[in-house]
């Protein structure tokens, strides 16, 4: 195929999985934003907001174009980023070859950031899970046994002041990694570690919440210092960087 036909072809690809920041037409942007069936569309909006402050080009990619992604196509990307939503959803509208392939591209050097939701996909559980963490399974904060399944959260890191973070029916990953931020119970509320050559940030709260999601709830510090620390968390994980840990 002629040169000139290759670049269209390689343009109609991008225009489907639908570019952020811009990119060449032939140039494979370094972030892959999944926005599939169970994603939250709201979190979908936020990360990206996150992902056009901090100037990062991303391309997006629905269920059945992660489907459709071999192994060699997911790892023309450095860093996958799940977001929240329905884990049990997103899981669901993944086919078993789909999580294999991520799975088997992380472990070959794909970097992978998963939020809340997409925190509990990485883990080991009965769904069609991506099992990120080496078997170990991911469980839920313990709030939500007091029925809690929304507040403002104080997350504790290294070296840093708490910042009150969002959160609504988060994880808690105990038993996984290297914890860079604990929930006021002392379990891991943002973890990193490696999956085979890929590294691992896997966040229990919503660091970036816009100011709206705040409506009706108290929060000792701001929107965008959680913000901020949500572009901190994407800078780590796409350049494999290991953040302060406990």
């Amino acid at each position: 195929m002629h040169t000139r036909a290759l670049q269209f072809f390689s343009c109609l690809a991008w225009l489907a999985l639908g570019v952020g920041v811009s990119k060449a037409a032939n140039e494979v942007p370094p972030i892959l934003l999944f926005n599939g069936t169970g994603t939250s569309p709201n979190d979908v909006k936020a990360v990206e907001a996150v992902l056009k402050t901090s100037r990062n080009a991303y391309a997006t990619a629905d269920s059945a174009q992660l489907n459709g992604m071999s192994e060699a196509q997911l790892l023309a990307y450095r860093l996958l980023i799940v977001p929240g939503g329905n884990y049990l959803n997103v899981a669901n509208h993944l086919t078993p070859g789909a999580a294999t392939n991520i799975h088997n591209a992380v472990g070959s050097g794909l970097n992978f950031l998963g939020i809340c939701a997409g925190g509990l996909l990485a883990g080991n559980t009965t769904t069609n899970s991506l099992n990120l963490t080496s078997g170990v399974r991911v469980g839920f904060y313990a709030v939500v046994n007091r029925g809690i399944h929304k507040a403002a959260v104080p997350i504790t890191v290294v070296g840093a002041p708490a910042i009150e973070h969002y959160w609504e029916d988060g994880p808690q990953f105990t038993g996984w990694g290297d914890v860079v931020g604990k929930y006021p119970d002392g379990t891991p509320a943002i973890v990193e570690g490696t999956s085979g050559k890929g590294f691992v940030i896997l966040c229990g709260v919503h660091p970036e919440a816009p100011e709206k999601w705040r409506h009706g709830m108290t929060f000792a510090t701001s929107a965008s210092l959680a913000n901020a620390y949500a572009g901190t968390l994407v800078d780590a994980a796409l350049h494999g960087t290991r953040l302060p840990h406990y």
